[in-house]
């Protein structure tokens, strides 16, 4: 390793470091206040927000009317089949809640969760499916892209196609009056 002659070599090697680290963090910031990482992070606290209220609106408004107009006496998510009982499922004469079984050991299979989360998924997809026609409706913006099976390939294609992209056949019906 090389030795440092005189006070001048540690000067320069230390203005060295920090227009290093000075670059270095310049370059973090111009990344980070960018227009468009700060869009997404506005989108992604926009879209966790978002489904933590229509989980909510799902689970808290929709699912116990479900469970009092369907003859479930229970709310949805506490539905259950036990597989296997647990050592003390005899005693107990059985498992009131999930949370019982699972305690004892039990073998369970949650179906009411999963009916949960995939009514949580359709109101989720639902919702958005809405604000991107309302967005689209007031911007003219295309966010939802209609397609059609190209009748040659098969393949999804814009309904606004003359042309497939992906075997080149002209959607007009060129080809059949050859």
């Amino acid at each position: 390793m090389p030795r440092l002659s005189d006070s001048g070599d540690e000067e320069h090697l230390l203005r060295t470091g920090q227009r290093t680290a000075r670059r270095l963090w310049d370059g973090f910031i111009d990344f980070a206040l960018q227009g468009n990482i700060l869009e997404i992070a506005f989108g992604l606290i926009l879209a966790a927000t978002f489904t933590k209220l229509v989980t909510s609106f799902v689970s808290d408004i929709l699912l116990p009317p479900l469970s009092v107009i369907l003859p479930l006496n229970k709310n949805l998510d506490e539905k259950f089949a036990i597989l296997k009982p647990g050592p003390n499922a005899a005693r107990l004469d059985g498992y009131n809640t999930l949370k019982q079984a699972q305690e004892d050991g039990a073998v369970v299979m949650a179906y009411g969760i999963f009916l949960d989360q995939l009514i949580n998924f359709l109101g989720i997809g639902l919702a958005l499916y809405g604000l991107a026609g309302l967005y689209q409706w007031f911007s003219h913006d295309p966010i939802i892209k209609h397609t059609v099976k190209c009748k040659y390939c098969r393949k999804r294609i814009s309904e606004k196609a003359l042309r497939c992209v992906n075997c080149s056949s002209w959607q007009d019906g060129r080809e059949d009056r050859l």
